[in-house]
């Protein structure tokens, strides 16, 4: 297996460079109901891919670093391809598949649906991962 789960992460406190992805807005339909998965409905995503950037940061070379737009297209084809039950099932293709294809040593991956299909007035629902390279 590729990742593993955050209980188990061992980053290297020094690294703190990221890749940042915030506010990708998507039309999917994922959802435990019927209605959900007919419907559709809004979500955002969030996406940290941890890695080194001294080289990109000193070379200017768009090849030293990982494509934000690359990041994008990688997600909007997960969220937009397949019907998912539970957003945790999502936040988790999208971990596994940044970790596939980029070069990042750990991911961290959040999923709001906007409104939640729930009888209250909240934001947003959601889930929060991080996963790392084995």
């Amino acid at each position: 297996m590729l990742i593993e789960s955050s209980r188990d992460l061992h980053v290297n406190p020094w690294m703190t460079d990221k890749i940042l992805l915030s506010g990708a807005h998507f039309f999917a339909h994922h959802g435990v109901g019927d209605d959900e998965q007919r419907l559709g409905g809004r979500y955002v995503v969030d996406v940290e891919l941890h890695c080194d950037l001294t080289r990109a940061a000193s070379g200017d070379n768009l090849s030293d670093t990982i494509s934000y737009s690359d990041v994008y297209r990688t997600i909007r084809e997960i969220i937009q391809g397949k019907s998912f039950r539970l957003v945790e099932t999502l936040a988790e293709t999208i971990a596994q598949a940044l970790l596939s294809d980029y070069s990042a040593e750990s991911v961290m991956v959040r999923v709001k649906k906007q409104p939640p299909p729930m009888d209250a007035i909240v934001d947003y629902a959601g889930v929060e991962i991080t996963r790392q390279r084995k």
